[in-house]
């Protein structure tokens, strides 16, 4: 049986470093090292997303209604634009002044007592029982209260850490689309996911007449569900602050709910959903169940991704109490000042002192090669295998494991099989976890030096992609793998740029952790090695191969189709830019097709052989035949 190779052929999301799509994101990180056209490419383009200007025909216009050239854009909001993306001081709500309430007890004397008046409406349900309660004539009441009583009155408190990766300044996913009730991760979720469509260059009715409707799949999910107010935040919260829970909060709140709205409203599918999580490695996690249907010929097109918007005070405040973050007060220490620098936060491999909490959303389109080929699908990558493993018995949730050297190790162990052991010592890299925790720089850095001396490379390229945006948690391993494109496309593996050293305890005897971007020139990336951990034992490692290398494979294995994809693909390529251009624009063209094309349920046609749905161009075929037929 010939495998088919999952090919990476549209991404796209948001992140703190902007849009996925085109490369945005990554052209952010790697600003600096730009040429002067693509920089300012850029800072226009992200400020369209930020809302700082609005194309109109050739010129923008600022929100002073002066109109402007593309090259007065960048000057003007170079700084602007440069100061809202990446990490950054918390701006969504106040971390100095988190609202919340103390618990605070009356005590006083046994003949004493306490009076106060409130409005009625506001009594509980049910009074304490020292309580007096007497009418007064405008309507609220006098209480008299003669015991020891506790309350809860309105407090703030301040959050020990106060920097993370958000989206930039500016850019609202629910401005994008009718977004009525919708948790934070679900609008990114829907963003994200149709950048990605809007990515492949192909219209996606096209592609789902392709194929039979039980061929797609969407593999999507988050970690922590949606947190918000909106969901389950809100769910939990409004007892305690006294107002009605909804009937969307529940439902909206469960960590499907990405998969769901995605296949639904996006893609209008009724194929293959599966919602897998392993903490902070979810989307390899989901990537590898993508990865193994398609290789196994279950499905030909698969959404792959996540969401997760967990810049919240509650969350914050859980890893704060963990120790995980890093706090202002211990940022401060680490640079001799009594200032925290928020910009640089996050410093994997570096001096650092916990990690940098963040948002994101992530999302990959893979085919397997005979429909890219089919369709003249532009190629970015491919993804042969996702490897994950346990840890077994450890000391604690969060403690890494060995699950991690037989991940990692198998991951290049495969690699070497597709592109031989030459490529792999001398063209890969390593997209590293880089949480930024002084256990993860140690622990991740050997594990990546044992491995290289096992497999004898030397000079291995380290990056590590949350230096930038922080650490999205489900998403961060797409941060990861988007980053890695990059990479691909423009030959330059960004610099760990908010460390000014590697830690002394860094293991580096065949590891790299370049400082700044690392321009590559000849030596071309074929492999990108997206490593990442998550609590609890969740390791995993993908293995991802550069366009350059699954064209080369792809090319032998379609010698007498291949000429033909090729001038297929530049209809496709020139469609995509399109995209990219009105994207640039801040027109994000977002898809949500609630209420549209409702399936009739009465026109559905059954038989013996299949299914056949009014509105898809194929039916479901049933698989006839029997997998045990050795044991009958």
């Amino acid at each position: 049986m010939v495998n088919s190779l999952p090919v990476i052929v549209g991404f796209g999301g948001y992140n703190a470093a902007g849009r996925s799509s085109s490369h945005q994101a990554f052209r952010r990180m790697i600003l600096e090292s730009l040429p002067e056209k693509e920089q300012r490419q850029t800072i226009v383009g992200l400020a369209c997303l930020m809302g700082q200007v609005v194309k109109q025909g050739q010129r923008y216009v600022d929100q002073e209604g002066l109109v402007l050239s593309a090259k007065d854009v960048e000057s003007k909001f170079r700084v602007p634009v440069l100061e809202g993306t990446l990490v950054r001081k918390i701006e969504s709500f106040n971390p100095s002044a988190v609202p919340g309430n103390k618990k605070i007890t009356f005590a006083h004397q046994q003949d004493e007592q306490i009076v106060f008046t409130m409005v009625k409406r506001d009594l509980p349900m049910h009074c304490p029982e020292d309580w007096q309660i007497r009418d007064l004539e405008d309507g609220s009441v006098e209480v008299t209260a003669s015991a020891v009583s506790d309350y809860l009155i309105e407090s703030h408190y301040e959050l020990a850490a106060k920097a993370a990766g958000q989206l930039p300044s500016g850019f609202k996913p629910e401005d994008h689309y009718n977004s009525r009730f919708h948790p934070r991760s679900l609008q990114m979720a829907l963003l994200g996911s149709s950048d990605a469509v809007h990515s492949l260059g192909i219209d996606w009715d096209r592609i789902a007449s392709s194929v039979n409707p039980d061929q797609i799949g969407v593999y999507s999910s988050s970690a922590l569900g949606q947190v918000d107010s909106e969901s389950m935040g809100g769910l939990l919260q409004g007892r305690q602050k006294g107002v009605r829970t909804t009937a969307k909060q529940l439902p909206l709140a469960l960590n499907s709910m990405p998969a769901d709205f995605i296949n639904a409203y996006v893609l209008g599918s009724v194929g293959h959903t599966e919602a897998v999580t392993g903490a902070c490695a979810t989307f390899l996690y989901v990537l590898q169940a993508a990865v193994r249907d398609i290789r196994s010929g279950r499905r030909r097109v698969a959404i792959v991704g996540n969401a997760e918007a967990a810049v919240v005070p509650e969350i914050s405040e859980g890893f704060s109490n963990m120790s995980a973050l890093g706090s202002d007060e211990n940022l401060a220490k680490l640079d001799g000042t009594d200032t925290p620098d928020w910009r640089r936060a996050s410093r994997p491999f570096g001096h650092n002192c916990g990690f940098t909490l963040s948002e994101a959303t992530q999302y990959i389109v893979l085919m397997d090669d005979a429909l890219a080929v089919e369709l003249g699908a532009d190629i970015h990558g491919a993804v042969p295998d996702v490897f994950i493993n346990a840890d077994g018995v450890k000391k604690s949730i969060s403690a890494p494991g060995v699950g991690n050297y037989i991940s990692f190790s198998k991951a290049v162990a495969a690699a070497v099989s597709i592109v031989g052991k030459q490529a792999v010592q001398q063209n890969s890299f390593v997209h590293a976890h880089g949480s930024s925790t002084p256990a993860n720089r140690t622990t991740e850095s050997e594990l990546i030096d044992r491995v290289a001396r096992a497999f004898d490379i030397a000079d291995w390229p380290v990056t590590a992609a949350k230096a930038f945006v922080g650490h999205s948690l489900s998403t961060a391993s797409g941060d990861q793998l988007i980053s890695a494109l990059g990479t691909f496309k423009y030959d330059i593996i960004p610099g760990i740029k908010t460390i000014g050293e590697v830690a002394s305890d860094v293991h580096q005897e065949r590891a790299r952790f370049p400082l700044v971007d690392m321009a590559l020139g000849e030596r071309k990336m074929e492999v990108a090695f997206i490593n990442s951990k998550g609590f609890g034992g969740n390791n995993a490692t993908a293995v991802v191969l550069s366009a350059r290398r699954a064209e080369i494979m792809l090319a032998a294995r379609y010698r007498d189709q291949y000429a033909d994809y090729l001038s297929k693909r530049e209809k496709t390529r020139a469609a995509a830019a399109e995209y990219a251009d009105r994207a640039d624009a801040g027109q994000l063209d977002v898809i949500y097709r609630f209420g549209e094309a409702l399936i009739d349920e009465a026109q559905l046609k059954l038989s013996d052989k299949g299914v056949n749905i009014p509105g898809f161009a194929r039916e479901v075929e049933f698989d006839l035949q029997n997998p045990y037929a050795d044991m009958q």
